[in-house]
């Protein structure tokens, strides 16, 4: 019976919560499997299986797996009786071409005491079945082609090869976050790194129509739309920035505007976090990139927000992110040309050690808590999910 075997690793740690997380996965898997013919998605020691219906949904399966949080590696196995015939039927049925490789090993692992054959000789017997069938030489150490076969209680899976997962933590054990999401490269980067440690993230976007076009709105929902296949299900908000924007204009010198931007959308982020029932903020801030990311800027900043503001990405290089980005799939759309909330007012010189006082004095002038509400209530939210019904 053809099947795939996923293995976990950081989730083995998790003591007397282990079954917990293991459970969060297996629902996820569920998630994102909806659609194809899968039978079965179940736990056994130390694994899970997945059932397939039928076998055309291979390279479906995969795709969806490489996205799913908690995985460690997962492979293509054969499921069949734990007896000697059986895995080596099943080993030999696997193999590549002759020319695709020229050393091999096997690795067996036993997962049940009372299985009779010792896992050395399990494995120099079904080798020496692989070298009558393909002639490769063993080798232990750096072998071009790993075959591994694991024993549980009543059955045996024998695989060749395995792909990488995304490893972290299942998408539901660590909570709720609301993320700054712009129209760029970092912020949906700095989002996927705390979707991976098993936090949602709900997405809130500003924008400036009608000052500018609708161009950063498109782009915010197609980098949400690949976030989503990561977590699943997205909650969206298109916050309306530009006509706020310009209320600071008339009231803030040019030099605090850009600090005063910043605060005012941590504010309008935290009140989407309360509604949401989520416990923080996450932005792409990187320190040094921007004038509103230096460290004196980014500690005012922060001062407007009564929860905590994660930075995962605060000290990365930018090269390190563009890689990252390439690798979740939002490069792509972050580079394409726009105009978004942040280059609209924006001052020539904008202030670089902003000092809480002279902040605090600005914001005097302004109806804060109004433009608040007025952010909030005009949004638009959108729901998005994966795979799409």
């Amino acid at each position: 019976m053809i099947c795939v075997l996923v293995k976990y690793s950081e989730i083995a740690l998790k003591g007397k919560n282990r079954s917990w997380f293991v459970g969060r996965l297996v629902r996820n898997l569920h998630g994102a499997l909806a659609g194809l013919h899968i039978k079965e998605v179940r736990t056994l020691i130390g694994r899970i299986e997945i059932v397939l219906g039928q076998d055309e949904a291979l390279p479906e399966v995969g795709d969806r797996l490489s996205r799913v949080f908690g995985i460690a590696h997962y492979s293509v196995a054969t499921r069949v009786p734990p007896d000697f015939e059986s895995m080596a039927a099943a080993i030999e049925s696997q193999l590549p071409p002759k020319e695709a490789a020229e050393s091999f090993r096997v690795h067996v692992r036993r997962a049940d005491s009372k299985f009779p054959i010792p896992s050395p000789e399990l494995a120099r017997d079904l080798g020496s079945r692989v070298w009558t069938a393909r002639g490769w030489k063993v080798d232990l150490d750096h072998a071009d082609l790993v075959i591994r076969v694991e024993i549980i209680p009543g059955s045996a899976f024998c695989y060749v090869g395995r792909e990488p997962g995304l490893g972290g933590l299942p998408m539901g054990t660590g909570g709720r976050l609301v993320g700054l999401l712009s129209g760029g490269i970092d912020s949906p980067v700095a989002a996927w790194r705390m979707m991976k440690r098993g936090c949602n993230v709900t997405l809130v976007h500003f924008h400036s129509a009608p000052f500018l076009s609708n161009t950063s709105q498109e782009k915010a929902r197609q980098l949400a739309e690949v976030l989503t296949r990561y977590q699943l299900r997205t909650k969206l908000y298109l916050v309306p920035f530009g006509e706020l924007q310009r209320q600071i204009t008339l009231s803030v010198q040019g030099d605090l505007r850009v600090i005063i931007y910043r605060r005012l959308m941590l504010r309008i982020a935290q009140r989407v976090a309360s509604h949401v029932r989520a416990r923080a903020l996450v932005t792409g801030d990187v320190i040094g990139q921007v004038a509103s990311q230096t460290l004196d800027n980014m500690a005012v900043i922060d001062q407007a927000a009564q929860i905590p503001v994660f930075r995962p990405l605060v000290a990365m290089d930018k090269e390190e992110i563009i890689a990252e980005a390439q690798r979740l799939g939002t490069f792509g759309i972050s580079i394409v040309p726009d105009q978004d909330s942040c280059t609209l007012f924006t001052p020539r010189h904008p202030e670089t050690h902003a000092r809480r006082y002279a902040v605090d004095e600005a914001e005097k002038t302004l109806p804060v808590d109004t433009m608040i509400k007025t952010a909030v209530d005009s949004a638009v939210v959108e729901q998005l999910s994966y795979p799409r019904a």
